[in-house]
């Protein structure tokens, strides 16, 4: 029997995932919007139900093949978030299914520009999602942040005029990201908004999907030009060793997403994400967009363990990574190691040989 498939069949495989202390930093709050959620926000506003969904029911997913199809749903689902209730409800939903799998942390992304350009003012946007937060804070004890997105198939000029607007929230902003289609639009295309950015005091990050045309330059880009403190995928940086010290020396972490690479591409990318970690590389296992792939943190990490041949101390260390790339205070990040260090030290001895 090889190990993949001992580790297959571990009965307490996901008991122990699940009781594991986590963090999340590659969530998108606009890909938590679940269908029986869009439905309950349609009604409340009294429009129609998007095209997504005419022919679900609530227990369904939505149905795309790639990148493009994807976000060809994405985007035309956002229309049921109108008010800051929507937005505080959205964030809220996601929080508590987090809390219910032990995430202890969160950096949530979210996109302005999806509700500006559709006529929704940036602050019912920010107002929602912050009183979420807070709410969350406080009755679940979840800790999470905010990260801002520029949607990158945008103008550089409407992505500045997005940072502007988010100047007197700045208290609930803690980063600036970049994602939506990749295609034709190089990070390079947004330097000086990043630029601004990091003189506001903004932590920056950048996603560089996986296997897209020129994946390894816009790699390149973002750790020489716009100098991330994240990279958000990055897995095709495995193409380049160069590049490869560089992120382990500066520390600069991935946030990798096996289940949405796996519908996206051809491949989830679980072998790079091995060879990264065993490099030094901080890596991150995430949940990206949970609700269109169907998987949160515990199933991302449950595919980690049963398609790769990672170990139970390795799957440990990718949630170290987590909190230690974290933009978080040394106090709270401390706490969670600890956390995460005591849950390692109960229950690994315990297991046969330790794996």
């Amino acid at each position: 029997m090889s190990s993949d498939e001992h580790r297959r069949e571990e009965p307490d495989l996901k008991p122990w995932i699940a009781g594991m202390p986590k963090a999340e930093l590659h969530v998108h709050l606009e890909g938590c919007l679940t269908p029986q959620l869009i439905r309950q926000l349609a009604e409340r506003n009294n429009i129609s139900v998007p095209s997504s969904l005419s022919s679900l029911d609530q227990s369904s997913g939505y149905s795309f093949h790639d990148l493009t199809t994807f976000l060809a749903v994405y985007y035309p689902n956002m229309a049921v978030l109108q008010t800051e209730h929507d937005f505080r409800d959205l964030a809220l939903d996601y929080l508590t299914r987090a809390h219910a799998q032990n995430v202890k942390h969160v950096e949530l992304f979210f996109d302005p520009q999806a509700h500006t350009s559709r006529g929704v003012p940036f602050p019912t946007v920010i107002r929602g999602y912050r009183v979420a937060l807070l709410l969350a804070q406080r009755t679940l004890g979840i800790s999470a942040s905010l990260i801002m997105c520029i949607l990158r198939d945008q103008s550089p000029e409407y992505a500045m005029a997005t940072l502007m607007e988010a100047l007197p929230f700045k208290d609930a902003i803690i980063g600036i990201g970049l994602d939506s289609d990749e295609r034709n639009n190089p990070p390079s295309k947004f330097a000086a908004v990043f630029q601004r950015a990091s003189k506001e005091g903004f932590l920056l990050t950048a996603h560089c999907d996986i296997d897209q045309v020129n994946s390894i330059d816009h790699i390149r880009q973002v750790i020489h030009e716009i100098q991330v403190d994240r990279i958000d995928h990055g897995t095709n940086i495995v193409e380049d060793d160069s590049l490869v010290d560089i992120v382990r020396e500066k520390g600069i972490g991935l946030t990798c997403c096996p289940i949405s690479n796996s519908v996206v591409t051809d491949d989830f990318k679980g072998k790079e994400i091995v060879d990264l970690l065993r490099r030094g590389v901080k890596v991150t296992i995430n949940s990206d967009d949970p609700a269109y792939f169907r998987g949160y943190a515990n199933e991302n990490m449950e595919k980690m363990a049963t398609d790769t041949d990672v170990t139970r101390k390795e799957l440990v260390q990718l949630q170290r990574n987590a909190f230690n790339i974290s933009w978080i205070s040394s106090w709270r990040r401390n706490h969670f190691l600890s956390l995460l260090d005591e849950y390692e030290n109960r229950t690994i001895p315990r297991m046969v040989n330790g794996v």
